[in-house]
């Protein structure tokens, strides 16, 4: 078993204002400036207090039943679900990772939402989802070119709680991710905290492609992902 443990710059991610606001619902151009200027202001601030990790662990003990559509790694059983099992299941194994942005950006949104500034929240807000997605985004890319130095190929990535995927099973990959480097705990109902936090698995072989989210085999309507097809 093969893993690796990143610490991003927020830099690294080149978040922008555009990139924002086009998350708000705003077209190219459409924003006035004093929005503008708000949001450059919250990524600055975001740059100082986003703590951006990510690690992730390679299994190779891995078998899947065509059946009943689960996984077992190291003899821990998923229930992924057939949307899941139908994109992984050429695998030779798989890499089950954990990101976070850090607990101090969830910290300022609440806290200006409860001062009564809805705006500067809810843009500290999306700017915490964005960094962590982009933050995940670069861990995925090493995984993809570290792999492809020995001709292996990987899926896309999938999170508990998406695409059928029932997000209880949260535990059982965190208990297959013992040092935790990342910081991240959940609760009773198996949410994560810091909540800007992301946890999945991607699979990895020779007969598997890494491809455009492919939103219309899931009617999970506020999906994350399904901007990004």
């Amino acid at each position: 078993m093969t893993g690796k443990t990143f610490q991003f710059d927020f830099r690294d991610l080149k978040l922008t204002v555009d990139q924002i606001e086009r998350v708000m619902g705003y077209s190219e151009g459409e924003s006035h400036e004093p929005f503008n200027e708000i949001v450059s202001k919250l990524l600055k601030e975001a740059e100082v207090i986003c703590n951006l990790k990510a690690e992730y662990r390679i299994f190779e003990k891995i078998s899947f039943n065509e059946y009943t559509m689960i996984i077992e790694i190291s003899n821990v059983v998923f229930n992924i679900g057939k949307i899941i099992f139908g994109q992984i299941k050429k695998s030779g194994s798989a890499a089950l990772f954990i990101c976070t942005a850090g607990g101090e950006i969830g910290v300022r949104s609440r806290k200006a939402m409860k001062e009564g500034d809805m705006l500067e929240g809810y843009i500290f807000d999306i700017i915490g989802n964005e960094a962590v997605e982009a933050a995940t985004d670069l861990m995925q890319n090493d995984i993809e070119a570290d792999l492809a130095l020995s001709g292996q190929k990987i899926t896309n990535r999938f999170s508990p709680g998406y695409c059928g995927w029932n997000v209880a099973e949260q535990h059982k990959l965190f208990s297959l991710m013992p040092t935790n480097y990342c910081g991240i705990r959940l609760n009773e109902s198996a949410l994560m905290n810091p909540i800007k936090s992301i946890s999945g698995i991607i699979g990895i072989g020779e007969n598997v492609k890494r491809l455009p989210y492919t939103c219309k085999l899931c009617d999970m309507k506020d999906c994350i992902y399904r901007r990004k097809g």
